[in-house]
């Protein structure tokens, strides 16, 4: 087994999911495969700024019309970098919908705090926009399925950013599990043991003049602000709040398990969980747990998740071997890897790069592919299918079924460390109401995501 011939699968299966395995959906292009396209930024932070300019210089005939974001300081920043990274300013609005009504727009770039994710793709769909929005796409599994029914409704190409689905080594992976050289899934283990500490609040403090601090709530409750939410130029601590994030399990470890799913043929949801999490290596007073346990039943095999801040000598898979397809992570230490269990070996395999290896008796490593990070292949399927309507690698569907396993980790320690009984039929608990209502969210008056989108 050789490291070609897993490229030159990988990539032809690439090809077959992107272009044979999914439909073409049945509307018109949103332009010709030459014209140009423009895009939107909604929310300016770092991630979602690099990315959408990152695809501009990726992609031919592609350009940012408008940035768009509640805080002053990021939109004018957003603004001035997109003019010194591809020569022209765009405009600029601190209205999402103002930038919906665009009819010269034709997708928008949603990269607001996960709160913002349901509702900013929703209204993207109404108005006939295409959609790349970043993960986790959803903070509860009522709104995620919503999303779906907007994408379908409207058909409109939405792309989740879990772009490990355009990993070649990911098809590849995909198809070593497939062809049955790993045998038969024992159990699967998914890592994501990350540094950190201690997690609390600032004291609340006026608003500051550079946010709209109504907007950024949205749908999530009204309260007091606190620069542990927001930063006027970092990222802020909203991820460790319930009302706008699913916390680290939607971070860091939602990527991870999203791969796991893939590579082992995208599973439907599982019928039981047992969580267990807790604050109690340092004593955070934030929502999110400092680390979290779970057990997913899938019937004929397990998978768990690790989760937590607070192993510091664990490390996630150094930038340099992200980048090096010839290389692979120290697996013992390696903070985000997922360990496969077959019955013919052992597969590991990295997150955002890594690549992976499959371990036999003895140690040996009977098979391998290198990877590298793939956000430009992510970026180009998204643009390829604005262009040919065919439906994206980070398929909306798939894509919440990945995020319903975060909800369903999350869920199980919000209602008390519980095991809960899931019908994935109905998305909904069998054996618990309080897990019902977590899992239907609720919304501020005038910020409501629709029964019926």
């Amino acid at each position: 087994m050789n490291r070609r011939h897993f490229i030159k699968s990988g990539m032809l299966a690439s090809v077959s999911y992107a272009v044979g395995a999914n439909a073409v959906m049945n509307v018109t292009a949103c332009t010709g495969a030459n014209d140009k396209i423009a895009l939107a930024l909604i929310g300016c932070g770092g991630r979602g700024l690099g990315c959408i300019i990152n695809c501009c210089k990726v992609n031919e005939n592609v350009v940012i019309k408008t940035v768009c974001d509640v805080n002053k300081t990021k939109l004018a920043k957003a603004a001035a970098e997109v003019e010194k990274q591809l020569g022209y300013k765009p405009a600029t609005s601190d209205e999402m919908k103002q930038v919906f009504d665009d009819k010269d727009i034709d997708a928008v770039w949603v990269a607001t705090p996960e709160h913002w994710h349901v509702p900013a793709t929703i209204w993207a769909c109404q108005a006939g926009k295409d959609v790349y929005v970043e993960k986790n796409p959803s903070i509860n599994i009522w709104e995620g399925r919503k999303m779906v029914e907007a994408a379908t409704k409207y058909k409109r190409v939405v792309q989740v950013g879990f772009q490990n689905r355009s990993a070649p080594y990911g098809f590849s992976a995909r198809e070593y599990i497939s062809s049955g050289k790993l045998g038969k899934i024992v159990t699967v283990k998914c890592y994501n043991m990350l540094g950190g500490g201690k997690c609390g609040e600032a004291p609340e403090t006026a608003v500051p003049a550079w946010i709209d601090w109504d907007k950024w709530l949205g749908p999530a409750p009204m309260r007091g602000f606190s620069p542990s939410i927001v930063d006027e130029n970092g990222r802020g601590g909203w991820n460790s709040y319930w009302a706008y994030s699913g916390g680290s399990l939607a971070d860091d470890a939602s990527h991870v398990m999203d791969l796991c799913r893939f590579v082992i043929g995208d599973p439907t949801a599982p019928r039981s969980i047992y969580g267990w999490g807790g604050s109690h290596i340092f004593g955070s007073s934030c929502d999110t747990p400092e680390y979290q346990s779970i057990v997913y039943d899938f019937g004929d095999f397990s998978l768990t998740c690790d989760n937590g801040n607070a192993t510091n000598y664990m490390t996630k898979t150094p930038g340099d071997i992200r980048m090096d397809p010839t290389r692979w992570p120290n697996w013992r230490n390696n903070s985000t890897r997922t360990e496969i269990y077959g019955t013919e070996g052992l597969m590991y395999l990295g997150r955002h790069g890594g690549g992976w290896q499959v371990l036999g008796k003895n140690n040996e490593i009977v098979a391998q592919e290198g990877g590298v990070f793939p956000d430009k292949e992510h970026q180009i399927n998204f643009i390829e299918c604005l262009r040919s309507r065919k439906q994206p690698n980070g398929d909306v569907e798939q894509c919440h079924q990945s995020a319903v396993l975060v909800h369903l980790g999350n869920i199980a320690y919000r209602v008390g460390n519980k095991q809960l009984f899931y019908d994935p039929a109905t998305e909904k608990f069998t054996n618990s109401d309080e897990a019902n209502i977590i899992a239907r969210g609720s919304y501020r008056k005038g910020y409501e995501v629709p029964e019926k989108v």
